[in-house]
């Protein structure tokens, strides 16, 4: 087996990226996205590469000057234990750093990982009330998860709310 290799995704991804959520998407732990979705925000995307084939990937959306979601972190299944997750969340990280983000929060039932890397739960919203209000006017299902609105609750209930905050 060849060493895991993380770079930005590419269209010719996408496929793999779908099949990658398509299963956690069924067992609803990430949420189902049209293909245009991810053709879309495929420049947030990176994928792991092994062997020739997409085993992980996940995403970083930028939501305010400093602030950044991860978003549709998957590891095939045959791959999982190995660190992989891991090793793409090291990387959305360094590219939260590089953008100038320093908070990154996520909605996610895998808690434990999470807090591996760096991650507290949140209750609440942790934006003053001028950026709530400026992000209240985003039409993004993520930023409405962040702002714990009302409409989004028949689709994040039993999720956690977790927040990292960057050091320097």
């Amino acid at each position: 087996m060849s060493r895991p290799v993380v770079r930005e995704a590419r269209t010719r991804d996408v496929r793999a990226i779908r099949d990658l959520v398509q299963p956690l998407a069924e067992a609803r732990v990430l949420v189902a996205k049209e293909a245009v979705t991810y053709y879309e925000s495929l420049q947030e995307f990176r994928v792991v590469e092994m062997d020739g084939r997409v085993v992980g990937c996940g995403a970083l959306h930028v939501m305010w000057e400093d602030l950044a979601e991860i978003r549709t972190l998957a590891v095939a299944d045959d791959h999982r234990g190995h660190g992989l997750g891991h090793l793409l969340l090291d990387r959305l990280v360094a590219d939260a750093r590089r953008l100038g983000v320093r908070r990154l929060f996520c909605l996610t039932f895998e808690v434990d990982f999470f807090r591996r890397g760096g991650f507290e739960v949140i209750e609440g919203t942790p934006v003053d009330p001028v950026v709530f209000t400026e992000l209240l006017r985003s039409h993004d299902e993520g930023v409405a998860e962040f702002l714990d609105l009302a409409r989004v609750k028949q689709n994040t209930l039993g999720n956690t709310r977790m927040l990292r905050v960057l050091e320097g």
